[in-house]
């Protein structure tokens, strides 16, 4: 899939667009997608622009949004590099400008709650009151009678709800990132890990121990500050990669959640702490085998 930066988008040629955040690329937004050649996307996340203090930790970098998206059969993924200046662009412009003299859309697709243009003036009425595209209005999404949505998918993960926020998404949530140098603590425990530190413009899953894959190879994987020991240490990512004895620093792990195995505890002693991580190991390489 060709990933292109609105300035620099091939003109004179004719699309179906689907066009919106979608982050998380979750079920709901599938449905939008389906059918259209290319997606129209912004970055960074609208609102980090016009209310930063309301920006939400996402669900996806562009890095896998764009992954998320190939899969589905796009084969251009446009990317509004979005500024100030683009915030004050009226809802008009943005048909007359983007939609119409840039991309050459025939068919335009959304979300029935996509708003867009200054002040979010624009919305599906707008759209479909031009006659110089198709426009596709795709109702929001019920899973169980509750509307699907990134912010409810936020939730979930926050909460450590991972399969049903997996169930939502349409694939498994996903976290990467460096792998930096610990205090050993698990080493000298016997279940020597790699470290990461979260990504605070992302959503992280809830304190808690998750079976992982890790690069495709089962990983026991706990998220928090360790209550056991007094570390002085913030929150980490600690995943025990089983079977695998190697070198991780400074390379970039990517962690795929399964699911939630328990919460973060605290142990009376170390002893009671590794015959629990043992359990843990256990359950993660039989999830990882039925994944």
């Amino acid at each position: 899939m060709k990933v292109t930066r609105l300035p620099d988008v091939e003109r004179g040629i004719e699309r179906t667009v689907a066009v919106g955040t979608f982050d998380g690329v979750h079920v709901g937004h599938r449905q939008v997608i389906s059918g259209s050649t290319s997606v129209l996307t912004f970055d960074p996340h609208p609102v980090s622009v016009v209310a930063p203090q309301h920006t939400p930790r996402l669900l996806t970098t562009l890095q896998r949004k764009a992954e998320l998206i190939a899969s589905l059969g796009v084969t251009e993924l446009i990317v509004i590099p979005f500024d100030a200046e683009f915030a004050k662009r009226s809802a008009g412009a943005f048909i007359d400008d983007v939609l119409v003299a840039a991309l050459g859309a025939t068919q335009v697709a959304i979300g029935e709650n996509f708003r867009f243009g200054h002040k979010a003036h624009g919305d599906w009425h707008l759209l479909a009151a031009d006659d110089r595209f198709a426009t596709v209005v795709h109702p929001l999404l019920e899973v169980d009678g509750e509307i699907v949505s990134s912010s409810h998918i936020r939730g979930l993960v926050l909460a450590g709800e991972i399969v049903e926020a997996n169930r939502l998404l349409g694939a498994s949530f996903k976290l990467l990132g460096e792998v930096v140098h610990g205090d050993q603590r698990g080493r000298e425990l016997g279940f020597p890990t790699a470290n990461l530190v979260p990504d605070e413009a992302l959503v992280c899953p809830g304190h808690g121990v998750y079976a992982c894959l890790a690069d495709g190879r089962p990983a026991a994987v706990s998220i928090g500050v360790r209550p056991t020991f007094k570390t002085g240490r913030g929150e980490l990512i600690e995943a025990y990669i089983l079977d695998f004895d190697g070198d991780l620093y400074g390379s970039t792990l990517r962690l795929q959640f399964l699911e939630r195995l328990r919460g973060e505890r605290r142990f009376e002693d170390p002893q009671s702490l590794i015959e629990q991580m043992h359990r843990d190991v256990e359950r993660t390489r039989a999830l990882a085998a039925a994944s």
